[in-house]
């Protein structure tokens, strides 16, 4: 590539007070002191009088005026020194390469590069890049000007001390932030291992024609494969893959090319065991009319809309017979009529073997679930394929009674933590008494462990002998192919799994619906507790008046802490991200809206691993918005305590000597609080400095807090009494309509002696 100009100390880098306690290394409140007491301090340029930005030019010379050194984290310094450089700088993308190559020096020799001078640092740094192995797409040597080198010197002191992951990470959130990948989605981690796991054993070559970040690529090395194969059409994404796959198998044969694989092909000759894949979605400029005769259609024409169709017949097209596709598809594609004679050929020849529907929002875009086809290019004179498996993933999410009651479920059922409001899934059944969500699940939420499990655990069953495969009704049914190839091809799962009247059994849907009243009528009564009276007294004739204060000035006072978690690359790449996995509970904003417990891992998400959450932490969705108004506040207790804090949470941290946690959580979560500190429409996103609270003393904040609690509470109660309620309700509804249940003899006169007169005709 050119030689990149040198770029420009941009004045529009700005930064808040929060951002300068960390890179300084001090508390919010000592920043507040020096903006009160030091004439000096750099005075606002940006932002608002409430929210106020700082350029970071200035607030670095004021700190260095100072002799204050940074104490800010290796993370941290380099994301300050990207953002001196401004936007449209492009030195995150060139960075990329210098991070593999870094990771490969010793922490010495990293120190040692860091301490040279600037002229020295670009010479050495640009050899160190060209290091790199020729596979990483780059046309020509990377090239750093004389104001990169403070993010050069950033790097490496992020690689030395934080490992070259996180530089990575750092480096992909400010590509993202620029606009360099818009549009594209990451793929969870836990999706990833999910989509690989479904490979066969032994799948040593594989290629991701859609490669992101290749979050997919690095997945199927930690399952063996050692050849890997990926192209995308952004550059930076081809360097991302490359960069990870050198960090994560460094021992696998790696190409990664850029280009449009459906119009440039980059590995035209090669064919590979297995193709992992989340391709682009409705892209309607895929290139219809110029490949209309290209030899990949062997199921048929795309259709102009059905681009999907082409990714799927290109997989197809780089497999050795016998080979596996896997592939992340939109729902659409299984029953559009478009796509239809595709589908019908798909299927009579034998190459669809399964289709997996996952969970409302478990990968992005998250407004549609997605789906997993797994594909098999077929082997001349192979076996015959008789059926295709079908895994309905989201009926767990949905609800209601789908699937034949478990001694299992109705054990479990309406058990769990924090008073029952999470119950516990029972295996890979699909439950009539799972609880109702308040709100889908998340990627971040969504127990990928067990999901992967129960999928897995059918496609081993279905594959060692698929001629006498159980089917498991409303989770998994392996389905004949002429019963598919009807008017309509449609194979949605959630049409082939669902129970019938024939798989349900009387006698254990009754137990079932005994079991539910029994648990309905001790939630009855205990909503009915947490709703008496006790005592609530008006305040007078008018409503109380008192003076208040915003968060901000409560913690430039020092009464509490402001902390928010690390928010995720939202708009990281399709078919791949950097979100780190984590093994140990994670608070997340649908856990605060449930009542739920802190969600177990392994967690796909980007967790704030610096800030546990302590019992007596006030915490607070950091987005609101929905018809049901779930609860915007908690009050951390014991059962919270070391959880990580999961996005979309913002976390206060009160003095208990000069605040009640419940006193504080109340009044912040009131809905008018919310609505004055918030911005947004549909989506409301909450800034906590600008909430108010009462100025109380503490005892009586005590009093306000009890109250609060047992607020919390009867909501709480609430919302497991209406899940008992819609589960009791969906069962016997289902029982009623299937057959298997009779109504009750509603009859009240008292039971007489037969006679010939009073027998009914």
């Amino acid at each position: 590539m050119p030689e990149q100009p040198p770029a420009q100390l941009a004045p529009s880098a700005h930064v808040t007070a929060a951002e300068i306690s960390r890179i300084a290394g001090v508390t919010r409140a000592t920043v507040s002191n020096w903006r009160r007491r030091h004439d000096d301090f750099p005075a606002p340029s940006a932002g608002t009088e409430a929210s106020p930005l700082y350029d970071l030019s200035a607030v670095q010379a004021w700190l260095r005026g100072r002799g204050h050194t940074s104490a800010a984290s290796p993370t941290e310094e380099l994301r300050t020194a990207l953002r001196l450089l401004g936007p449209g700088s492009g030195v995150a993308a060139r960075l990329f390469p210098l991070v593999a190559a870094a990771s490969r020096r010793t922490p010495e020799e990293l120190a040692e590069l860091a301490a040279a001078p600037d002229d020295q640092l670009i010479a050495r740094a640009e050899k160190t890049a060209g290091e790199l192995p020729a596979a990483v797409p780059e046309a020509e040597p990377v090239r750093y000007g004389p104001d990169d080198a403070g993010a050069v010197r950033a790097l490496l002191g992020c690689v030395r001390e934080a490992g070259a992951q996180a530089a990575v990470d750092v480096l992909a959130e400010r590509e993202l932030d620029e606009g360099a990948a818009s549009g594209v989605y990451r793929t969870p981690e836990g999706l990833a291992l999910l989509m690989a796991r479904l490979l066969p054993a032994g799948a040593s070559r594989v290629l991701d024609p859609a490669c992101g970040s290749g979050t997919l690529l690095a997945a199927a090395a930690r399952q063996g494969a050692q050849e890997l194969f990926g192209q995308d059409s952004l550059p930076v994404q081809g360097r991302r893959t490359m960069v990870r796959l050198l960090l994560t198998a460094p021992e696998a044969g790696t190409a990664i090319r850029v280009g449009d694989s459906l119009r440039a092909d980059a590995f035209p000759d090669v064919t590979v065991d297995a193709v992992l894949c989340n391709p682009p979605f409705a892209d309607r400029d895929w290139g219809h009319d110029e490949l209309a005769y290209d030899p990949r259609w062997a199921y048929g024409l795309p259709p102009r809309f059905e681009s999907e169709l082409a990714w799927v017949q290109h997989a197809l097209a780089h497999l050795e017979p016998g080979g596996h596709a896997v592939m992340l598809l939109p729902p659409a594609l299984a029953f559009r009529a478009s796509g239809r004679r595709i589908r019908a050929e798909l299927i009579r020849s034998g190459a669809l073997r399964a289709v997996v529907s996952l969970p409302a929002r478990a990968a992005y875009p998250l407004h549609i679930a997605l789906q997993i086809w797994v594909f098999q290019r077929p082997e001349p004179g192979g076996t015959d394929r008789t059926t295709v498996l079908f895994v309905d993933g989201e009926g767990e999410q949905r609800g209601g009674a789908t699937g034949t009651p478990s001694a299992t479920d109705t054990a479990t059922a309406g058990t769990g933590t924090r008073g029952g409001s999470r119950p516990r899934r029972s295996g890979s059944s699909s439950s009539a008494a799972s609880s109702v969500p308040a709100s889908p699940p998340s990627a971040a939420s969504l127990d990928w462990a067990g999901l992967t499990d129960r999928v897995l655990a059918q496609w081993a069953a279905f594959t060692t002998a698929p001629d006498t495969y159980t089917d498991e009704p409303g989770v998994a049914r392996a389905v004949p192919l002429v019963d598919l190839l009807d008017d309509v091809v449609d194979v949605t799962p959630a049409r082939h799994v669902r129970a019938t009247a024939a798989d349900i059994d009387p006698a254990a849907l009754a137990r079932r619906v005994h079991d539910l009243h029994e648990q309905l009528a001790e939630q009855v009564a205990a909503l009915a507790a947490a709703s008496a009276s006790g005592g609530w007294q008006p305040s007078g004739e008018a409503a109380r008046e008192w003076r208040t204060a915003t968060v901000s000035d409560l913690a430039r006072g020092g009464a509490l802490t402001v902390l928010r978690a690390a928010t995720p690359g939202t708009r990281g790449s399709k078919g791949g991200g950097t979100a780190p996995t984590v093994d140990r509970p994670v608070l997340t904003a649908q856990d605060i809206s449930a009542g739920n417990p802190p969600s177990s891992g392994p967690v796909d998400i980007h967790a704030d691993a610096t800030q546990p959450v302590a019992a007596g932490d006030v915490l607070v969705r950091a987005v609101a918005g929905g018809g049901d108004a779930p609860a915007m506040t908690r009050v951390a207790d014991d059962q919270d305590a070391g959880a990580l804090l999961g996005p979309h949470i913002h976390l206060l941290r009160p003095d208990p000597a000069r605040l009640d946690p419940w006193f504080l959580a109340g009044f912040l979560g009131a809905e008018d609080n919310i609505a004055s500190a918030s911005t947004g429409s549909t989506l409301v996103h909450v800034t906590p400095g600008r909430l108010r609270v009462p100025l109380l003393p503490l005892e009586e904040q005590r009093r306000y807090g009890e109250a609060f609690r047992r607020v919390y509470e009867l909501r709480a109660a609430v919302g497991r009494t209406a899940g008992l309620a819609a589960d009791t309700a969906a069962t016997l509804t289902t029982g009623l309509t299937a057959g298997v249940l009779l109504p009750p003899d509603t009859t009240d006169t008292p039971e007489t002696p037969e006679t010939p007169d009073s027998q009914s005709v």
